[in-house]
């Protein structure tokens, strides 16, 4: 019986595994150094904010595995013999297998920081990294300060997080507006504005020196590169971003740049190889889209199709368009298509912003200012339909047609208030082209 091992029990794995076992009967194990069980790695933060205990993150029974036959093993990797096709552990047992599938995520950014290693010091991505924060920061007398360093969308998550449970949080961000090399500048200037409302002490244009530490290993503090200041605190949250968690295969013959370097099937140079998920790199960027997207849907999208090519029926993978949603504190945001933040906007395109007074809802269309054709659109604070902007880009619409069907979109409950026709009059107003 043909032996597929997952290494990696996250979003993408688990749904490789589940299903090559909806469509065969070959054996399957996945390998986890991290939990026994797969969870919902998006919410841990709700865990830790009281929402909801760890067994809630876990959408399986623990019985599940056993029924439909897939065994789980837990350990850590070290090497991969791709000639035998063997996995060699920490612990110096072996795994032998017909065909791999590397499913092992992202870790945080660490850039060398003196200090970072130190007692007191995490991300947020893993399990271990909420166990280190309730050790830490159970509350704010243990944890009287927390700085975080780096401002994704981990970042405001953390900040959000310790927030929660009245712990001052210092933020320090390098870029001197929150998300830009995302966001255009109407709606990270809001986002700075939210931020510090939530009395969320945000640095700008501040980047970390070094942490400090106390006599017992643990933070003490931390120095600002710019200014020198110096900060006490008890946690510092590594948030500047991921890498692929790829460490362990740098001395096999699977080649890799930044990930694992993946075909549009996701087989590796190596046969019988496969990578998917956040460790995985296309060659090229599909559609436009980054070659590496550490998104949770992708990594789903990654599973099921490996599954397919597994099994027999070989498909490239068609992420379509790009789309993704988050939190900033209470304010949801959604992007469908293409916005450009203001560093590396192409000439072409042109943005339409509109901004509600009370200043927590905005959105940004982009749009060709030749053609007119739809790019895309960033939402905050009002909720609209995946499936209506999917239609759209694939139709080719035009801005005119989008602003003019805003309310096919909208999502938001019955008795929520609408604003497409603010929307309207303002985007007529800004261009004066749209036809009655």
């Amino acid at each position: 019986m043909e032996h597929i091992v997952i290494i990696g029990n996250g979003i993408s794995g688990v749904t490789a595994a589940r299903h090559i076992r909806k469509m065969s009967d070959k054996k399957i194990t996945i390998v986890s150094a991290e939990t026994e069980y797969f969870f919902s790695r998006t919410a841990l933060m709700y865990v830790y904010m009281g929402h909801m205990k760890f067994e809630h993150t876990q959408p399986y029974e623990n019985w599940f595995w056993e029924k439909n036959r897939i065994d789980l093993k837990q350990g850590y990797v070290k090497t991969i013999d791709t000639k035998a096709q063997i996995l060699h552990f920490t612990e110096g047992d072996t795994l032998k297998y017909d065909k791999l599938i590397i499913a092992t995520g992202s870790k945080p950014n660490k850039f060398g920081w003196p200090g970072q290693d130190l007692d007191g010091v995490m991300g947020m991505y893993h399990k271990q990294d909420l166990e280190n924060l309730e050790k830490h920061a159970p509350n704010n007398e243990v944890c009287k300060r927390a700085v975080i360093v780096g401002g994704g969308l981990i970042g405001i998550e953390l900040a959000e997080m310790l927030n929660s449970r009245n712990i001052p949080v210092t933020f320090l961000v390098r870029e001197d507006s929150f998300w830009n090399g995302v966001l255009p500048a109407g709606e990270s200037e809001m986002i700075n504005r939210h931020i510090k409302n939530h009395h969320i002490d945000l640095r700008l244009g501040n980047n970390l020196k070094k942490i400090v530490s106390d006599e017992n290993g643990k933070v003490k503090s931390i120095i600002i590169q710019e200014t020198g200041e110096e900060i006490p605190c008890n946690v510092v949250g590594l948030t500047a971003g991921v890498t692929p968690n790829i460490d362990f295969i740098k001395d096999s013959e699977i080649e890799t740049g930044r990930g694992i370097k993946v075909n549009r099937y996701l087989e590796t140079s190596v046969p019988n190889v496969y990578a998917i998920g956040d460790c995985a790199e296309q060659h090229e960027g599909i559609n436009g889209r980054r070659t590496i997207e550490a998104v949770w849907y992708t990594g789903r999208m990654m599973g099921e199709t490996v599954a397919q090519t597994i099994c027999g029926n070989r498909i490239p993978y068609n992420p379509g368009h790009w789309f993704n949603s988050a939190k900033f504190l209470d304010i949801e945001y959604q992007t469908y298509g293409w916005v450009f933040g203001e560093r590396g906007r192409p000439e072409h395109e042109k943005h339409f912003h509109w901004k509600h007074e009370d200043d927590t809802k905005c959105i940004t269309i982009a749009y060709h200012k030749e053609t007119m054709a739809f790019l895309g659109i960033n939402t905050f604070g009002i909720r609209m339909r995946h499936e209506s902007f999917d239609t759209w880009l694939t139709e080719k619409r035009d801005v005119d047609y989008v602003i003019n069907h805003l309310p096919e979109a909208h999502f938001d409950p019955e008795f929520y208030s609408h604003y497409e026709a603010d929307i309207l009059s303002a985007f007529n107003k800004q261009t004066q082209t749209v036809k009655p």
